[in-house]
């Protein structure tokens, strides 16, 4: 984070000057209705409409509220004629009848509920409506009086589950997905690109690391306009609260919480700022020291000259060096350059000062994605567009990995359906090679794509697989996971994954921690046991790029390619939308040190189907 000087011009919170909302506390509106709305039962898309809008409306580069009210009702993405309706009353009336009849029906503290690990709109409800429980203080009350069992559908087991959830609340911090913080910062930079002088933004902090979550964000504006800049950034729509400005650097605060902070750079001389702002705390100390070590002090504004007694040195006799870029910076510490994702002090300067860093993954490398599914399961879309999705993407190959059988809760197909899907895919890739071979390849497509049929094959919770091994040799490749009966021990546990990993048939073991970050903790495995077996059996282990899950985590996905495991960075798509997601797991897996060479689905597709069929367990 950029620190504010005390010395900081106070603001206030920023509102339109109207008098009219804020888009922030329009967000703060739509949010909470989608939050009512998942309470109260009702369907998905509906609650995620409103969220979705909240979002769009929060990152509008306007005031909605004071166009609105105008009749301006300049396109948002998101918002449709409803919302746009609603944003109009609001505006206009000060009101929102839909909004206030919500509140009226429950209890606005119920949706505090929701934030509780393992506790979802239908336990809400229950409790709401059996108990009278409105608050996280009355939740936790009747856990511990024993009275949630009473309810229907509640076990002893679900009531620890809650107490538990309820404890682990307060250590949880705000943190936002990598997905989330990338579309917010992104739309910063886009309100502040056209500010006079602005030469580059670049995104520093965690975000530029990749990290999985996310918690304050950083700009770092190249300017010779510092003062256009950080009054620019203060009226900004999206912010909230200005926190303090000054003549270089600025913070303030998005609805939502979320804490951003402007540090201001003179023109040629952003390397050590960039430095500064990107590493870890513990990567920058490392460096500092190399300084120190050279006779030299290190900051964001550059390199200044220790005299004898270890202080910089004053007067005619001081001497700054700065520098216009990173690279710069590493080459004066006799380092080799280090990627943003890798400065966590994790043996990345050890290896820059000996030129062995990895020569890291990008989303080019990618040939294909071999864990997406569609609405046969429990995805959106048909076969058919998914996989035209993927096509039109440049991808060399998709794998459509719909659930199996036993997870009914996903529509799991049973043998027959299976049967019924492998013709239709069939049936695709025919059309796809015929329009190939008619030179009527669409744009984005390369020649030769093909759709692969595979499972996310489900691992019983009596460490069966869901399928007999004479139906899983049909398929062209399978992804495994463990979805239920997580709570077991490690050892019930353990042998599920070795069961699915030792399987001929399993060439992919899908999100093997099973985590949702900020969410579900992870599976308790004897991890070391299951590196070794996919590492004898040649299973990759996959690197999920859903921004929830991004599991393995980088710390689990580098000490898998230490122990000799193959990798496999997959979007698990269930839409078309979400096939974007492998960035996110090329960022995870470039965090992880990992080079193309570890990545199964970096090969051909005549390469893949070849390991595929030559896996030491197979063969």
């Amino acid at each position: 984070m950029v620190p504010v000087s005390d010395d900081a011009t106070r603001q206030p919170p920023t509102q339109a000057a109207s008098g009219l909302p804020s888009n922030a506390e329009l967000g703060r509106v739509f949010h909470e209705i989608g939050d009512l709305l998942e309470v109260r039962g009702e369907v998905v898309f509906k609650t995620v409409a409103y969220h979705r809008a909240a979002d769009a409306v929060e990152r509008a580069p306007f005031a909605v509220a004071e166009a609105y009210a105008k009749g301006d009702r300049r396109p948002i993405p998101g918002v449709g004629a409803a919302i746009g309706d609603k944003i109009v009353e609001l505006a206009t009336t000060g009101r929102m009848a839909f909004h206030e009849r919500l509140r009226a029906e429950m209890p606005a503290t119920l949706v505090e509920l929701l934030r509780i690990p393992g506790v979802g709109p239908k336990t809400v409800a229950l409790v709401w409506k059996g108990l009278g429980v409105v608050d996280v203080a009355g939740l936790r009350a009747a856990a511990e009086a024993g009275q949630l069992r009473g309810l229907k559908g509640v076990s002893a087991s679900t009531e620890q589950r809650i107490l538990e959830g309820i404890a682990g609340l307060a250590a949880r911090s705000e943190r936002m997905h990598l997905d989330r913080a990338q579309a917010i910062s992104d739309g910063l930079v886009a309100q502040l690109a056209d500010a006079p002088g602005v030469r580059r933004i670049v995104q520093a902090g965690s975000l530029r690391r990749r990290r999985d979550s996310v918690g304050d964000l950083d700009l770092l504006v190249e300017t010779d306009d510092a003062d256009a800049v950080v009054a620019r950034f203060t009226s900004l729509p999206a912010i909230d609260r200005v926190l303090g400005a000054g003549h270089a650097k600025a913070a303030a605060v998005l609805a939502g919480g979320t804490q951003v902070d402007l540090m201001v750079m003179p023109p040629g001389e952003a390397g050590t700022y960039l430095l500064h702002f990107t590493g870890s705390a513990a990567h920058n100390v490392a460096l500092r020291g190399i300084a120190r070590d050279m006779g030299w002090s290190l900051s964001e504004k550059g390199f200044l000259r220790l005299g004898l007694d270890g202080e910089p040195l004053a007067g005619d006799a001081a001497e700054l060096r700065t520098f216009p870029d990173e690279a710069a910076v590493y080459a004066f510490l006799g380092l080799a350059y280090v990627p943003p994702e890798l400065r966590e002090d994790r043996g990345e300067i050890q290896a820059a000062r000996e030129r062995r860093l990895p020569s890291l993954i990008t989303l080019g490398d990618l040939r294909g994605d071999l864990h997406s599914h569609s609405d046969w399961s429990d995805g959106t879309q048909s076969i058919e567009v998914m996989a035209e999705a993927a096509r039109r993407r440049g991808r060399a190959y998709q794998v459509l990995t719909d659930h199996t059988q036993s997870l009914g809760i996903a529509r799991g197909l049973e043998p027959e359906r299976v049967e019924q899907q492998r013709g239709i895919i069939a049936e695709l890739n025919a059309r796809f090679a015929s329009e190939d071979a008619a030179g009527a390849t669409p744009p984005g497509a390369v020649p030769g794509f093909r759709l692969l049929h595979g499972c996310e094959l489900e691992v019983r919770a009596d460490a069966t697989l869901d399928y007999p091994d004479e139906l899983l040799a049909r398929f062209d490749l399978v992804v495994a996971s463990v979805h239920v009966a997580r709570r077991q021990t490690r050892e019930e546990l353990t042998r599920r994954t070795l069961t699915a990993i030792r399987s001929p048939h399993v060439d992919v073991i899908a999100h093997p921690s099973g985590r949702m970050i900020g969410g579900r903790d992870e599976l308790d495995l004897d991890w070391d046991a299951v590196y070794a077996a996919a590492a004898e059996t040649g299973t990759a282990l996959e690197v999920n790029a859903s921004p929830p899950r991004l599991d393995l985590s980088a710390e689990r996905a580098r000490r898998a390619v230490e122990a000799g495991c193959l990798l496999a960075i997959d979007s698990d798509a269930h839409r078309i939308e979400e096939l974007d997601f492998l960035r996110w797991g090329v960022d995870q897996a470039r965090r992880a040190w990992v080079e193309p060479r570890h990545a199964v689905n970096t090969r051909s597709l005549e390469d893949l189907l070849a390991w595929v069929a030559a896996k030491p367990s197979r063969v």
